[in-house]
């Protein structure tokens, strides 16, 4: 009997998408329509191998926090108290307000607050995009969230958001530097750490340059170089004024493929201000040592070719674009753009937004574009990515629920959409949020958990995960796409995505939402690919895109400008800006410049709060996904990092409690005391859920608590601007 039990156990291929900077293969194991086990990949190198997250994969499907069927408020915003309903009268009741709303005060007046979630090309939040703009329009949001900065250096330098060679061209780099970049917890692309690995086998030197020694920087770093948090451009800056002084720069490369080199060289060299971008300027603000810098200049510009991988943490900052455009020009001063074994120095961290050029890809690619009535193209300013009327930086959105038309939004909100969204653990400024919230007049949230933000809803709608449903989805850093599989039904009464927009089109009296079923329009997507054979490609799990050698970003446009300019008004690399001096604003200069960050280590502000904070991301958690799983919680617990140095200062012990504030909030968490950070820094990882006490003070350890929710003057989200104290909490372990 136990073998015949054995035989109906089948195992299904799948591909983990989770917003975590990977796309790995599950091989699920399902009997009687239950997950009894998850594996990963077993076949031949490379093995698109899931790591911890994706394989607590059971604990996720099967949480007692999913949320199962529509939920009703009862009790007050942010109680958490629900009663169960019916979908019709969910659905009836989203229905009737979003039409309440839109004929009482506009559709601008309606907020659609998405993000990535699970990365799916069907079910996504594109599927809400679409039916709000059939019924009449909507405001949502602008800003990259993950690393706007960096968009915006790659898109006004190179013209382009796809700057990276895949990760097998990294055993081909003799150098490599890791700058904010720490692929090992982040991924960045599946197999991105065991390319590394092989690059250290093969004689590579590998450096990191971070606050945070990482581990990243201890599996694969011959050298840890900390940097204050926020001066990474300064450091950047400084190199070039090295290669320049030395003549170690590629003049020849600049001259052919760049434009605006010279005004960069009078601004470095102090023609332009009177003050020389030294090392020892340097050292003064980023507490490198000058020789250090110098070393770096010299053993870059002079290793070919090496691979600078700026990662997003440093553009996570006051003016992150400035380190971004400061890496490219660093990139281009080395002739490493577009030659293999280098990088473009773009942006490391890649995902739907960069990366590999497919010819059909992101959130949504199977749903039709469609269109919002409430966007006027016309008034945008054609520089800063996503800016166009009535759009809201992401980081503004409380503000302006809480200001409207009197603080001079286009709108005063009183409806929130929010769909794969923890918006108020994942946007700055927590408690700001909060009250923006609670003066809405009706939220819906579409949701898989019962997390911070859903209790915040008045109606709840469930989503399936992604192994309830049919999807496809893009490798990042190398090329290949893999199927997500319905291995099961969806629990209980949860939906998919697109059947929730489909049911909810029904009761609004929209007619044209579903014009094809959910397999043409993933058929179709595979066809734009170029895979074979759609059923194949499910019962393999992957289809590799073949390529004879690895892609390196902007090979074309280096050994055929003419044919192949870079997509730039000049054709050419941008070091300076045209497109960013007509915008006329000094905080965003046309060259790459050192601007000294508010919430940095010289803010008059630092008296009171001393310590810089950073927010990286966490082994256990993509963001604030998967935070509540018990698996993940034992490896990795909830810390704040600080250094022996500021530990003892304040006479705090390893595992210890620790208050951490500023005038935005309030945490109380265990602290870690560690060597592997540079003194006045403290890391705090980003994603844990909010969970305040009677006092109002957060006991999950929530970095978004203490962030400030202002943008850099491109856009960029400045989580790792922060100052804060941090003191022993007395009597409490």
């Amino acid at each position: 009997m136990a073998e015949k039990n054995r035989e109906k156990e089948v195992i299904i291929p799948t591909m983990c998408a989770s917003h975590c900077g990977g796309t790995c293969l599950l091989r699920v194991h399902v009997k009687d329509g239950v997950i009894t086990r998850v594996e990963t990949d077993d076949g031949e190198e490379p093995q698109l191998r899931a790591c911890m997250r994706g394989r607590a994969l059971r604990q996720r499907v099967y949480a007692p926090n999913r949320v199962l069927y529509p939920m009703k408020r009862k009790g007050e915003r942010g109680e958490g108290k629900f009663e169960r309903i019916s979908w019709d009268e969910a659905l009836d009741k989203v229905a009737a307000e979003l039409k309440r709303v839109r004929e009482n005060y506009g559709p601008k007046s309606i907020l659609f607050l998405p993000m990535a979630g699970d990365l799916g090309s069907l079910h996504s939040i594109m599927t809400i995009d679409r039916l709000l703009s059939l019924a009449g329009g909507y405001t949502t949001w602008w800003g990259t969230t993950s690393f706007h900065g960096g968009v915006f250096a790659s898109f006004l330098t190179y013209g382009t958001v796809f700057c990276s060679n895949t990760r097998n061209d990294l055993p081909n780099s003799r150098l490599i530097i890791m700058w904010g970049w720490n692929p090992a917890i982040t991924q960045t692309g599946t197999n991105t750490a065991w390319f590394l690995a092989r690059a250290k086998e093969g004689g590579t030197r590998i450096i990191a340059v971070d606050p945070c020694y990482g581990d990243t920087a201890a599996a694969f770093a011959e050298e840890w170089i900390p940097i204050k948090p926020g001066t990474d451009a300064a450091m950047a800056i400084a190199m070039a004024y090295v290669m320049i002084q030395e003549n170690l720069h590629d003049q020849k490369f600049l001259d052919t493929y760049t434009v605006g080199f010279d005004k960069f060289r009078e601004y470095v060299l102090g023609s332009e201000d009177g003050v020389a971008k030294t090392p020892t300027w340097a050292e003064a603000i980023t507490g490198m040592p000058t020789a250090t810098i110098e070393r770096l200049a010299r053993d870059y510009a002079t290793t070919k070719p090496a691979a600078l991988m700026s990662g997003i943490a440093p553009g996570r900052t006051t003016y992150g674009e400035q380190f971004h455009r400061a890496t490219i020009t660093l990139a281009a001063m080395t002739g490493n753009v577009g030659r293999s074994g280098g990088d473009a120095g773009a942006r490391a961290w890649e995902s739907i937004l960069g990366g590999y050029p497919y010819k059909a890809m992101g959130l949504g690619a199977a749903i039709p574009f469609t269109f919002n009535p409430v966007e006027d193209l016309t008034k945008s300013d054609g520089v800063i990515l996503g800016y166009t009327y009535p759009k809201i930086h992401y980081t503004r959105v409380a503000d302006a629920i809480l200001k409207g038309k009197a603080g001079g939004y286009p709108a005063d909100y009183k409806m929130a959409f929010i769909v794969n969204c923890d918006y108020l653990n994942s946007l700055p400024n927590i408690n700001k949020s909060v009250k923006a919230l609670k003066e809405l007049e009706f939220v819906v949230v579409e949701e898989q958990f019962m997390n911070t933000t859903a209790r915040y809803a008045d109606i709840i709608l469930p989503t399936s995960t992604f192994v309830e449903r049919e999807d496809i989805v893009f490798g990042v850093g190398m090329a290949y796409c893999g199927p997500q599989r319905k291995i099961i039904e969806p629990i209980v009464e949860s939906k998919p995505h697109n059947d929730i927009a489909k049911a909810l089109a029904v009761k609004m009296g929209i007619d044209n939402y579903d014009e094809e079923t959910e397999e043409d329009r993933l058929k179709q997507l595979a066809d734009m690919v170029d895979i074979p054979d759609y059923e194949l490609f499910k019962e393999k799990g992957v289809h590799w895109i073949e390529r004879s050698e690895p892609y390196v970003a902007f090979k074309q446009q280096i050994e055929d400008p003419k044919k192949h300019p870079f997509t730039t008004p000049s054709g050419k690399i941008e070091i300076y800006s045209q497109q960013i001096a007509d915008i006329n604003n000094p905080l965003i200069p046309p060259i790459p410049k050192y601007l000294e960050a508010w919430e940095g280590p010289n803010d008059p502000l630092a008296k009171k709060y001393p310590v810089q904070l950073i927010t990286n991301h966490c082994k256990r958690r993509s963001n604030s996904q998967f935070d509540t799983f018990p698996w993940l919680r034992e490896l990795v617990p909830q810390v704040i990092s600080i250094s022996v140095k500021d530990a003892e200062f304040r006479g705090i012990k390893d595992g210890d409690m620790v208050r951490v504030f500023n005038d935005r909030g309030e945490t109380v968490l265990p602290a870690r005391v560690t060597q592997r950070i540079l003194p006045g820094v403290a890391n705090l990882p980003e994603g844990a859920w909010y969970n305040p006490d009677e006092k109002g003070i957060d006991r999950a350890g929530s970095a978004n608590i203490l962030t400030r929710d202002e943008p850099s003057p491109a856009g960029s989200f400045p989580y790792n601007s922060v100052l804060v104290q941090i003191e022993k909490v007395e009597g409490v372990k």
